[in-house]
């Protein structure tokens, strides 16, 4: 009798010690996040957010404004971006922006802090092992500035140089790649570099050729500098995470709608290429810089679908 009642209660044990593991269990499906192997598109529509990186010092790209407002061509872009994504939703979706130095884009994406980084982000092999780009909807290349009667002319002249840049950028590379032994500075951020050029700390600050023309439209004494050299081209482009297709998809989509609309002379979209870089603009670009861009977007066009007016 002691012996069936102790394996009675061995039994009666097992039991409740199971139905507490599959209570327990049960419980934890239903608090696991909606989120659980979701897509980053799919999260876009569940929360009916866009969470977008971007720059803070990028004029006229991606910066803030006196208010503290983060401005921009990048910005105004991502604001299509997310009326395409409640467009294709059937739901409002919010475009939340973050400040991000650039260094930290990557893994930003990487780790899911941003759904997507439109700035003033350039396209390489090393980041696209990371993350994935989208068409470039502009362009830009490394350029150095420095002040009036500085020789750097060639790459030659770089050599003994102290050349201050962004870590983690196409422009430290390719400072790098005209000679490999420059002598690279980093700075914290763009005001940094300009500082420091400022202050004879550098010789010379590499950054993209037209946010160093924007940097000369805002201070009091444009002349004691020049922008020298011509040291990559590359094109402007959003990231995104990586195998996330259907969000690419409509970042590509919404680009491609824009550059066409703008090269077809819809208002809506020459207005925003205007208020950046049209005369009136924050940087009015010259003729030759102006073509440029329209000649890349014209490109790009020319090898995809057209989209059909809606």
């Amino acid at each position: 009798m002691f012996w069936y009642l102790r394996n009675q209660k061995k039994s009666i044990s097992a039991c409740a010690r199971l139905t507490i593991s599959l209570l327990s269990f049960s419980l934890s499906m239903l608090t696991t996040p909606p989120a659980l192997g979701e897509t980053v598109l799919e999260k876009i529509t569940r929360t009916g957010k866009l969470t977008a990186g971007t720059s803070k010092d990028a004029l006229p790209f991606a910066y803030r404004n006196d208010e503290g407002e983060l401005i921009g061509y990048s910005i105004d872009i991502l604001g299509l971006i997310a009326e395409r994504l409640a467009a294709e939703s059937g739901r409002d979706i919010e475009l939340e922006l973050v400040a991000l130095e650039p260094r930290e884009r990557i893994p930003s994406l990487v780790d899911g802090d941003v759904d997507i980084v439109c700035d003033a982000s350039s396209f390489t092999w090393e980041r696209d092992r990371e993350i994935d780009f989208s068409v470039s909807y502009s362009t830009t290349g490394t350029r150095l500035l420095t002040k009036k009667g500085i020789d750097l002319s060639n790459s030659i002249s770089l050599v003994g140089k102290r050349i201050g840049a962004l870590a983690k950028t196409t422009n430290e590379q390719a400072i790098k790649r005209a000679h490999p032994e420059v002598e690279i500075k980093y700075v914290e951020d763009r005001a940094d570099g300009y500082e420091a050029l400022n202050n004879g700390v550098i010789d010379a600050f590499a950054d993209d050729g037209i946010l160093l023309e924007s940097w000369l439209h805002t201070i009091p004494n444009p002349e004691n500098y020049q922008i020298v050299g011509y040291y990559s081209r590359e094109g402007i482009a959003c990231m995104v995470p990586e195998n996330n297709s259907k969000l690419l998809n409509t970042v590509t989509y919404s680009l491609v709608e824009f550059m066409q609309g703008f090269l077809d002379g819809r208002e809506e979209y020459i207005s925003i290429f205007d208020r950046w870089f049209g005369a009136q603009g924050v940087l009015p670009l010259t003729e030759d810089l102006k073509n440029l861009m329209i000649d890349n977007m014209q490109l790009l066009i020319d090898f995809k679908d057209t989209i059909p007016d809606n």
